[in-house]
């Protein structure tokens, strides 16, 4: 009998019919890794190649000099000081900060308003909404192209034409150095509107109804609802929208490459943002390694105001 309970013993320790042994266990788990890490790494690869590759060659580019002709040459910090030095830099920096300080803000509060009043709206509610996402869909060269012809002299220019009507005088837009920027900022405030709504709308849809429910029941007023369970609530889907916003208005460059495309940038380097220079600079000029150096200042803002807002922006314990 104790033969028989040793042996049963040993059959379960063993991986026989009673058991499932460690070796066993391990090569389980050993396969399923392997086919998890298969699955993966292409696409880690892939993104590796894409992303990081050119991110590192990047920042080693910065610090050489080179026009796509000769080797590369190392010259250490020379790029940063030259770019650092340059006032068109400077002022290229104030353009592109203008971009985000006044577009973002300007975006998010028109997006929310409605939003918040589209999300009431039960009479052709898919209408309306494809129809404030149809500018997103769209290309930004085309948008750029029609606003362009929107800004024009009249009889050309439509909103030109209806400030003749009205009897205002009629506006340079586009062809001022004081109104270009901000009529560029218009249509890019346009043409993110409808994703920034449809983010705003479906937080709001998130948001569950008893709480609206129990307010009213407590005696809440709309305003009081708004600001002390609609806002808080919406927090993630703005920190979100703020970020997303922010990095779209600091690489803005489809806009105002198209809308000032006899003079890009202009008038007189008055809507040039960062990413313009870098093209310009990379492609016109073919000073790679210099073109490089003013990547990585774009990218170090970039992730300088991305972190600061996500900190700004955190959630409070």
């Amino acid at each position: 009998m104790a033969a028989i309970e040793q042996q049963g013993a040993a059959s379960g320790r063993s991986g026989g019919p009673g058991g499932t042994s460690f070796g066993d266990r391990f090569s389980m788990r050993t396969r399923r890794l392997v086919w998890v890490w298969s699955f993966l790494a292409l696409p880690i690869l892939f993104y590796a190649i894409i992303r990081f590759y050119p991110t590192f060659q990047a920042f080693y580019l910065s610090f050489t000099n080179w026009d796509l002709l000769r080797p590369a040459k190392f010259i250490g910090f020379a790029n940063y000081i030259k770019l650092f030095k340059d006032p068109q830099f400077w002022k290229v920096f104030k353009n592109t900060f203008t971009y985000l300080i006044i577009g973002t803000p300007i975006s998010l509060v028109t997006a929310f308003t409605i939003a918040f009043f589209l999300d009431r709206v039960r009479f052709m509610h898919n209408f309306i909404r494809a129809l404030y996402f149809l500018p997103f869909l769209t290309t930004a060269a085309a948008m750029a192209w029609v606003w362009r012809w929107f800004y024009q002299p009249p009889p050309i220019g439509v909103i030109n034409d209806v400030f003749s009507m009205l009897g205002i005088p009629q506006q340079p837009f586009i062809r001022s150095t004081d109104q270009a920027l901000f009529s560029i900022m218009v249509t890019a405030i346009w043409a993110g509107l409808g994703f920034q709504i449809i983010i705003f709308m479906a937080g709001l849809r998130a948001i569950p109804g008893t709480f609206y429910e129990a307010a009213r029941i407590d005696g809440l007023g709309e305003w009081a609802i708004l600001r002390k369970i609609t806002l808080p609530l919406l927090k993630p889907t703005t920190v979100f929208l703020v970020v997303f916003s922010s990095i779209g208005f600091l690489r803005i460059f489809d806009q105002v490459y198209n809308m000032t495309t006899n003079d890009p940038g202009g008038p007189l380097g008055s809507t040039k943002p960062l990413v313009l220079m870098i093209y310009q600079t990379a492609f016109n000029s073919y000073a790679m390694g210099y073109a490089a150096a003013q990547t990585v200042v774009l990218f170090t803002i970039l992730l300088i105001v991305s972190l600061l807002q996500l900190w700004i922006l955190r959630e409070k314990k």
